[in-house]
């Protein structure tokens, strides 16, 4: 028997969990956690689903919390097994894990403190403890060749293209009765994009039987532009308005990405030389990272002169403590500094606008999509005031925005990097809202003839019939 069952990313974008049994061995392919709104929120705290301490072991597609940030939930609630993943998701998400833990903590201070609480008291998802024992449990797996989390399964890694380390999954199901064939499945992962500074494209799928696809942007497209000049245009705006520049940024793969191509334009002339301040001590700690992994960077937009890492060294500089951090106040522009949290939810950025916001001569950059709600939508929509630490902060700074550091494949990219692939026996959609997931079938659907299914969330399937069905 070969059944699959979606525990997570079923009819949403994060909490990817999908379970996979075969002759007595399950296998839990990603462990995330819900994020966003409050209604999935609450879904960390309910039962998996499934028994955690009869999981064998987890393979991780990548890093990002909503693919990983179950693991120590898992782990506390009595699994046991091993958790192989690419080596660099090894060192990003033992990163990552330990600010979930922290993140849990106070968040329930919080609810604590406020009394916004029907638990007396509230308790984190879990702890550091938790998160420490979850990283002891991840093992590095090779590229390209395969392995063995438990037989009769059988599972390979390959490039997504989509964050450092990020992969698709490859499964073949082996040994089975009468001679017949392997069943062979694919998890997408998060599908990256094409031509993205830092990262390769995504490798082809290798076929399959059974696809489960990620839909983030099944219904729409990126802005055709070219983040290269349109980093260069807007740093030049900024720099003849003559403040300084504040770049919210994601702490893991954002801003490394910028930190690459500033230097790269300022090694091309395009821009002058000006200081970069990395002002995240997650993002110092995530750079280290990327720079242990140098032969998995595209530097396809040009390598930075001086040599040794290409995101470290010349006009760089990583502010780890909070006094450097405070330094920063007294610079004047030119200048440039990144920090976190990306859509301004806390963190340092947050003392960075109640410095700079206030002066028009300074540029506030926002760097990606800015979620409904969030500070960074509301400076997006041009609201006069901004409020921080209990403060309206006057919002006079230019404001500006690059597209084209998506991490997700847009709709047209997805369906590039499915073009290649035969026919499965049956695609599922995951990870995507319920719009974007529906264009995305409809198209595979009416275009390929593909046989597609939306899970919903607990649904299950048994794949090794003639007829895959739900049960």
């Amino acid at each position: 028997m070969i059944r699959l069952s979606f525990h997570g990313a079923a009819q949403t974008v994060s909490g990817s969990k999908y379970l996979l049994e075969a002759d007595g061995t399950r296998l839990l392919i990603d462990c995330g956690l819900f994020q966003g709104l409050k209604h999935l929120r609450v879904r960390n705290w309910e039962p998996a689903g499934f028994e955690p301490s009869t999981v064998h072991a987890v393979v991780l597609t990548h890093a990002h919390i909503d693919h990983t940030g179950y693991l120590p939930r898992l782990v506390k609630q009595g699994f046991q097994g091993k958790v192989f993943c690419s080596a660099a998701t090894k060192e990003l998400a033992a990163l990552l894990l330990l600010d979930s833990a922290k993140n849990q903590k106070r968040d329930a201070a919080y609810a604590n403190r406020k009394g916004i609480t029907k638990h007396k008291p509230a308790l984190p998802l879990y702890d550091s403890g938790d998160a420490r024992r979850a990283i002891k449990r991840l093992r590095a797996a090779p590229w390209s060749d395969w392995f063995s989390p438990r037989k009769p399964v059988w599972m390979r890694l390959h490039d997504a293209g989509h964050l450092l380390g990020s992969a698709m999954v490859e499964v073949e199901v082996r040994d089975r009765p009468n001679g017949k064939p392997p069943v062979r499945l694919l998890f997408s992962g998060d599908v990256g994009r094409y031509d993205a500074p830092l990262y390769f494209d995504p490798q082809p799928p290798p076929p399959c039987d059974y696809l489960i696809c990620e839909s983030t942007y099944g219904d729409r497209e990126h802005a055709a532009t070219d983040v290269l000049e349109d980093l260069k245009e807007v740093v030049s705006r900024a720099i003849h308005r003559g403040g300084v520049i504040l770049v919210a940024s994601f702490s893991v793969g954002r801003t490394q990405q910028l930190t690459y191509l500033l230097r790269v334009l300022i090694a091309r002339g395009d821009i002058p030389p000006m200081p970069v301040y990395v002002d995240s001590p997650m993002a110092v700690n995530a750079t280290d990272i990327y720079c242990n992994f140098p032969g998995q960077h595209d530097l396809a937009e040009g390598r930075p002169g001086g040599g040794g890492c290409v995101l470290v060294g010349g006009d760089v500089h990583l502010v780890t403590t909070v006094a450097e951090s405070k330094k920063l106040n007294r610079i004047k522009g030119p200048a440039l500094i990144i920090s976190s949290s990306g859509m301004m939810s806390g963190g340092r950025i947050l003392f960075h606008l109640k410095r700079r916001l206030p002066d028009p001569r300074n540029t506030v950059l926002l760097a990606g999509y800015m979620v409904p709600g969030t500070r960074g939508r509301r400076l997006q929509n041009g609201e006069p005031t901004l409020r921080i630490h209990g403060r309206d902060i006057p919002a006079h700074a230019a404001v500006e925005k690059i597209s084209g550091l998506s991490g997700h494949a847009g709709r047209g990219e997805l369906l590039r990097w499915l073009s290649p692939l035969p026919t499965p026996k049956r695609v599922f959609l995951t990870h995507g809202e319920p719009e974007s997931m529906a264009s995305l079938a409809k198209t595979l659907r009416n275009d390929r003839q593909w046989n597609v299914t939306q899970p919903n969330l607990g649904d299950s399937f048994l794949l090794d019939e003639d007829a895959p069905r739900r049960t």
